[in-house]
């Protein structure tokens, strides 16, 4: 007996993935509908491995989905949502239609509404889940709280986005968790250390901007959304982790220490206290006052000799980590106006330094210009009149670059005016062979404590030393003769008598010529580096080629020289025949 014929393409591989436009005819949502059930859900579109067997022999471009996260989707409460609020919008449109506005206002009134809560919990089951999955969620939402209010997405969600914001940026603050900072084209990039896990994400510039037309902000908006839920969940755990009030409150002697004159210019009464909370100027309050503990005995227990050595490399890493978190502790910066002060006042505010501004600048300054315990002015301008003599002066990019360099930089190269060094990134780990640029070997020199700076000045002290040797040996006899002359005249006169002797420095003269030639290598150097593969290879063709003609040059230069050479010789021997 035969068994029952197996039809094409209704086995296999081919049952296991459902085409967009089925999935959305079995969920009866709209396309728009549909996008956002599978953003919330974190569903995704799949690509079969044969194409043209799960699309039943055809070649036309389709979107798939595997067929077990559609019926996934089927249980799922927000799509009775979805479908109630076609319904409301259909019947406050046939409301406005008939001029009925009492019904517009009860209609209204039954607006539907839906939470992402239980999908919070169901896509990240532990909080260090949600910690891991946080680069995302703060890029974008950082992102949505620089927009201006124009209406391409609801003010609501920039306001809610501003204050998620805001909240994670102080609880940064009062943890020191922030590692890395880097100034990019693109925005500002930040690494911190939460609970064991990285997270790095990207803050936009500060800069009035136009909105372009060519994204699709109803996508974005839908991953806002769901990213505002889960920031919102995670920023309420991460202070109860440090014991702090959650809406984050501002401590009561920090609110005192504020100057608060004026503060109706600058805010409408209702965002004073955000504005206060974002100038990241002043500590917050706590459940429970915090006391200074003791810190407590670790017991030590005898290590073996294979684990006392990783043990050792913790320690010293973990006292680095300590160092690190308090980089700017004891330091009182000033901002001038010019300055990016929201970022610069969150670095210095996350290793323990003091940020403080103008009053007339915005809400939240502490302590004014005139204060004499400041120990560096920020400024970004070429000059500055009148300087105090007893703080420095410096760029905004001395504090990122101190940051990222895990110690304070020598202030001399941010000075007004001055040439910056290269804002190296500290995401880049150079590994052995790689090519390491001379401005990170400088850095990496200053970390281990060491002095290359004036390297070249000790070169020619020391070629200066030789130089002196030969002299001094020059006039060693005139020395000599005049050494016993003076042992002559003390013995008669009885008096003693020190050699001091002066000798004249010499002026180092830069050859600029070389200088350049060095500096031309060197990036030709890089560049050769930096190549692509394929790039790479024709440029080695090439220059083998290259190398081989002057090779052939040399050996027919050779020739004709030992030709030449022997045809002198005998016209030498031909010469002295005929004498």
């Amino acid at each position: 007996m035969g068994g029952l014929e197996k039809k094409k393409y209704e086995s296999g591989a081919a049952t296991n993935y459902i085409t967009r436009n089925k999935a959305r005819k079995k969920l009866q949502l709209s396309l728009a509908d549909f996008r956002r059930l599978c953003i919330l859900k974190g569903i995704y579109p799949h690509e079969p491995k044969h194409k043209k067997k799960v699309n039943k022999g055809s070649t036309a471009p389709r979107t798939f989905y595997l067929l077990k996260d559609i019926k996934f989707l089927l249980h799922e409460p927000i799509v009775g949502k979805f479908r109630e609020y076609k319904v409301f919008v259909r019947r406050l449109r046939k409301a406005y239609g008939k001029q009925e506005w009492d019904a517009v206002e009860r209609i209204k009134d039954g607006k539907p509404t839906y939470k992402l809560d239980h999908i919070i919990k169901e896509r990240y089951p532990t909080f260090i889940d949600a910690v891991r999955d946080l680069d995302d969620a703060l890029s974008m939402c950082f992102l949505f709280a620089t927009f201006p209010r124009t209406g391409k997405c609801h003010v609501q969600t920039i306001q809610l986005c501003r204050r998620l914001s805001v909240e994670f940026l102080n609880y940064v603050v009062a943890s020191r968790s922030l590692r890395k900072v880097f100034l990019s084209i693109k925005g500002i990039y930040y690494q911190t250390d939460i609970l064991g896990q990285t997270v790095t994400w990207i803050t936009p510039y500060a800069f009035s901007h136009d909105h372009p037309t060519d994204v699709d902000y109803r996508v974005m908006a839908t991953f806002t959304e769901f990213y505002t839920t889960l920031l919102g969940f995670v920023n309420f755990r991460l202070y109860q982790t440090l014991n702090l009030q959650y809406p984050p409150k501002l401590d009561s002697r920090s609110e005192a220490e504020l100057k608060v004159e004026d503060e109706e210019k600058y805010a409408l009464e209702s965002e004073t206290y955000m504005e206060k909370l974002a100038a990241l100027s002043a500590s917050l309050s706590r459940v429970i006052p915090s006391e200074p503990e003791e810190e407590a005995e670790v017991d030590e227990f005898p290590a073996d000799l294979e684990n006392s050595g990783f043990e050792e490399e913790r320690k010293k890493q973990q006292q680095e980590e300590e160092k690190h978190k308090t980089l700017f502790v004891g330091l009182k910066f000033f901002l001038n106006r010019e300055v990016p002060r929201e970022a610069l006042a969150f670095v210095i505010r996350s290793f323990g330094g003091q940020a403080s501004w103008d009053s007339s600048v915005g809400i939240g300054a502490t302590y004014d210009s005139s204060d004499t315990s400041i120990t560096h002015h920020i400024v970004d301008r070429p000059t500055v009149e009148p300087q105090i003599i007893n703080r420095y002066y410096v760029q905004p990019q001395w504090v990122f670059d101190s940051v990222n360099a895990r110690m304070l930089l020598p202030v001399e190269d941010y000075f007004p005016g001055v040439l910056l060094p290269p804002h190296l990134s500290p995401f880049v780990v150079e590994k052995e062979g790689d090519y390491i640029p001379p401005e990170k070997q400088r850095l990496l020199a200053l970390q281990r404590g060491e002095r290359i700076a004036n390297e070249e000045d000790e070169d020619d002290d020391d070629d200066d030393d030789e130089e002196e040797e030969e002299e001094e040996d020059d006039d060693d006899d005139e020395e000599e003769q005049e050494d016993e002359s003076e042992k002559k005249v003390q013995k008669t006169h009885g008096q003693k008598k020190l050699n001091v002797k002066v000798t004249a420095g010499t002026v180092k003269v830069e050859d600029k010529v070389r200088a350049a030639e060095r500096e031309k290598n060197e990036e030709k150097r890089l560049a050769i580096m930096m190549m692509k593969k394929k790039e790479k290879y024709l440029y080695n063709k090439i220059m083998f080629g290259k190398k081989r003609k002057v090779k052939e040059a040399n050996k027919l230069a050779l020739k004709r020289k030992a030709h030449d050479d022997a045809s002198k010789s005998e016209r030498k021997g031909k010469k002295s025949k005929k004498q």
